[in-house]
């Protein structure tokens, strides 16, 4: 049986930054928000500081730390494939990276034909292992 796709993957400087963030705060999440005006943006927090609810969804994971988003995300996301990466600068944000002088971005593109078959699915936060 061919392996599931991972429908979140990260660029080596994001991975770099991810075990940064996990040597300094321990267990972390990711949370892809999706704001209106800004667009929408990865942010990265501790484990005990984002309260999941049942209307949250489990992407996937990068480097071993989960990424999460609303249901309604979700769905604007299943048909995308996100990569993580990191830019340079501040975002302004209250992600566990702000003042480092980076902030994490997501690359979206649309699957392949090919892809969408052998996508890994999208599961409820609550209750899947982290």
């Amino acid at each position: 049986m061919t392996e599931a796709l991972p429908r979140v993957r990260a660029t080596d400087a994001a991975q770099a930054l991810v075990a940064e963030l996990q040597r300094q705060h321990g267990e972390i999440l990711f949370y892809q928000s999706h704001g209106c005006c800004a667009g929408s943006a990865p942010m990265c927090f501790t484990a005990q500081e984002l309260h999941l609810n049942e209307n949250d969804r489990r992407l996937g994971e990068v480097a071993g730390v989960p990424v999460y988003a609303s249901q309604s995300q979700c769905d604007y996301l299943a048909g995308l494939a996100m990569t993580l990466d990191v830019a340079p600068g501040n975002s302004g944000s209250f992600g566990l990276e702000d003042g480092s002088g980076q902030h994490f971005v997501a690359h979206l593109r649309l699957w392949t034909d090919d892809e969408l078959p052998r996508l890994a699915p999208i599961t409820p936060a609550l209750g899947a292992a982290s």
